[in-house]
């Protein structure tokens, strides 16, 4: 009997704002996390949890000879997909394919690598997620995973109402069985499930007003944007209230302003399949 599924809750929803968001991050973020991944011409590419599309672009930019297959468990996501990557999906360098992350519908070994984007967080059992996709790369394949950690995130001017929203939102998704603050232990869930030669290295991003490509790309688009998609959630859990949430959101505005400054760290990692 088939293990059952455990269920994917995407805590920051599938609206079309949210789907601007994830375009906005993975534009933002391209060199910082893509500049080292490239694959080679005819090499198979497993894109897991490729959702509207946003970092196979990069993926694409970056390995334009290589095969790649994506899936998603949400058909609306990949329909949104489908439209970003048309022309690779017309010369057919581009499968799509709706699928549990859990329940891939590959042979074992059938890929060449694989790669995973902002997509264990969401998952309660991200080492079981390893290991389903570790079974359909070959041995000697490569897997890389890239998660951030909201736990990283630090701010001037400081403030206990801005922590709290953002608090808010790692509250939601673990309450939905994910981990916003996996990057920090991406090495030793790799590690545990069964992969080789496993490096992790940080992305440290910094942004202030002498850098207001970082401050509008990534302070304004991508994190603030992704804290303030937790509002229902957040009020509907009691993790706060209305005037609570509207203080935090503000403050936390404020670092993307005149003095206010930045940080955050992603984290990526490489392995070996055995």
């Amino acid at each position: 009997m088939a293990q059952p599924q455990p269920s994917l809750s995407y805590v920051h929803g599938y609206s079309e704002s949210e789907a601007t968001r994830l375009g906005d991050q993975a534009d933002t973020l391209a060199e910082l996390l893509h500049h080292d991944t490239h694959y080679r011409q005819g090499e198979s590419v497993l894109e897991v949890g490729c959702g509207v599309g946003a970092q196979t672009i990069h993926l694409l930019r970056h390995s334009p000879a290589a095969h790649l297959v994506c899936t998603d468990i949400a058909r609306p996501s990949l329909a949104a997909a489908k439209v970003s990557v048309a022309p690779a999906v017309a010369r057919r360098q581009i499968q799509l394919v709706q699928a549990s992350i859990f329940a891939l519908p590959f042979a074992s070994g059938t890929f060449d690598h694989a790669f995973v984007c902002f997509v264990l967080e969401h998952l309660a059992e991200p080492e079981r997620a390893v290991r389903a996709i570790r079974n359909v790369v070959r041995k000697g394949g490569s897997l890389t995973v890239i998660e951030g950690d909201h736990g990283s995130a630090f701010f001037h001017p400081a403030s206990e109402h801005a922590r709290r929203t953002i608090d808010c939102l790692v509250r939601a998704q673990a309450h939905a069985g994910g981990d916003a603050n996996i990057g920090r232990r991406l090495y030793p869930l790799l590690v545990q499930a069964g992969l080789d030669q496993v490096g992790v290295s940080p992305r440290f991003v910094y942004a202030d007003d002498s850098r207001p490509g970082w401050v509008d790309g990534f302070t304004r688009k991508t994190f603030i944007a992704m804290v303030e998609g937790a509002r229902a959630p957040a009020l509907q859990l009691g993790l706060i209230d209305e005037a609570g949430w509207t203080r935090g959101i503000a403050e936390l505005k404020r670092s993307a302003e005149g003095d206010g400054t930045f940080c955050y760290t992603f984290f990526k990692a490489t392995a070996k399949v055995r």
